[in-house]
């Protein structure tokens, strides 16, 4: 085994090193001149020798990233992109953490990245073709047909992907609106001139967006006219919303804005947008709670204020699909709450048309929230509500609080078909 000597030191101060080693010939640990081991120069090598051979990350590879957690969590390289300033090896990376939803995705820097825990890039398009060669037809269209993510069931597994492509990397990372700077979490199709905008500025109350903070300080002393307002409202909520489709021609909306007024003005905190004519009985479009103003109860006040407006027109309604993960979840919580509360008050037999005139929920709705909840049996031929009392209360209870109160003696609103 090898060994090193004790230092000498010479008449002029400096130290050396000599290296020894036993007769079986075991490999020499040898000291460099400035008493560090020379393995350790060694492992530098091998550790620059490694980085030259996986620098730059191809698109595609997989490594372990550290978050803002402190934490390493795997990442797939979706996109890179050369640093301004830097050698042939500096590139940024937008990755997406497989852990996570792509609201996550972000780009990243190299130090970020364990480079030990590369793993071979894999050809999808190839590994796709051999493993399709393994399956039979039938097999590969079930796949097809059953892997699509949640909010984009209305898209066959090729839309899906072309999706995926077009609005993969987030072209805005940050926006300001009021007195709040946003981190953004999906792609939206802004014009083309902003492309290269990392961050963008917003007029809360005209929804005008600006490259520069001086552009919005004069826009905001030379005025706020309202002439765009519905398109810029879509884009600023793409930018928050994976699955919503952009609307150019806003004439087919009615957008009800929530608003927190202070002595400044009124401050947007969230939307939905409501078909003017829906022949599929939608009463909400698009729905959005702002990031800084969510879990306030303002998401769950707009649905509950989306159902007393069906209730003034005197329909049924239904949000439009596909919902996002979060709208799906705020849905089902309202549901449950109006249901429950309803079944728990209520004396003797009710029906799903019964609940369903008295909340203006649609009846496929409720029946879906009634079996999730094991609250509905299938006997004779017609489906039969089991409301026992506690579990009522446990559902409630699992359900959470509701959001902010609507006052309907306070709604003064004239349904779109009278205004005309």
């Amino acid at each position: 085994m090898g060994s090193i000597d004790a230092p000498t030191t010479t008449e002029n101060g400096t130290t050396q090193s000599h290296a020894a080693a036993t007769a079986d010939g075991d490999q020499k640990r040898l000291a460099s001149a400035n008493g560090a081991p020379a393995e350790m120069t060694l492992e530098s090598e091998a550790t620059k020798k490694r980085r030259s051979s996986v620098l730059p990350l191809e698109v595609g590879t997989r490594v372990m990233c550290r978050w803002r957690d402190g934490k390493y969590h795997p990442v797939k390289v979706i996109e890179r992109r050369k640093m301004h300033f830097g050698g042939p090896d500096d590139y940024e990376y937008y990755v997406h953490y497989t852990e996570f939803n792509r609201r996550l995705d972000e780009w990243v820097k190299l130090e970020q990245l364990d480079l030990d825990s590369v793993e071979t890039v894999v050809d999808e398009k190839v590994e796709d073709k051999v493993t399709s060669l393994k399956m039979t037809r039938h097999q590969k269209r079930k796949i097809d047909e059953t892997h699509v993510e949640v909010g984009h069931e209305e898209l066959d597994a090729a839309s899906l992907r072309e999706h995926e492509e077009f609005t993969k990397v987030k072209n805005i990372a940050t926006i300001e609106l009021g007195r709040y700077e946003i981190e953004t979490w999906y792609f939206s199709p802004f014009p083309p001139e902003y492309n290269e905008s990392l961050k963008l500025y917003f007029c809360e109350f005209c929804l005008n967006f600006m490259k520069r903070k001086e552009q919005l300080q004069r826009h905001m002393v030379d005025g706020k006219k309202n002439k765009v307002y519905g398109q810029n409202l879509c884009y600023l909520a793409k930018l928050f919303l994976d699955h919503k489709t952009l609307y150019y021609d806003v004439d087919l909306f009615l957008f009800y804005v929530l608003c927190e007024c202070d002595d400044r003005g009124c401050h947007m905190v969230g939307y939905f947008s409501k078909e003017k004519h829906s022949e599929e009985s939608y009463n909400l479009a698009c729905i959005l709670t702002l990031p800084p103003y969510q879990r306030k109860g303002y998401g769950k006040f707009l649905i509950a204020f989306s159902y007393e407006l069906s209730k003034k027109e005197g329909k049924v309604g239904t949000p439009e699909r596909p919902l996002s993960d979060l709208g799906l979840l705020s849905y089902r919580g309202y549901w449950t709450r109006v249901l429950l509360d309803i079944l728990k008050k209520h004396k003797g037999n009710i029906s799903i048309k019964e609940l369903s005139d008295m909340t203006a929920i649609k009846a496929e709705d409720i029946l879906t929230t009634l079996q999730s909840l094991e609250l509905i049996q299938y006997r004779k031929g017609q489906h039969v509500i089991c409301a026992d009392p506690k579990v009522l209360d446990r559902h409630l209870k699992a359900a959470g609080r509701g959001g902010l109160e609507v006052d309907v003696s306070k709604l003064i609103w004239t349904p779109y078909k009278e205004q005309s």
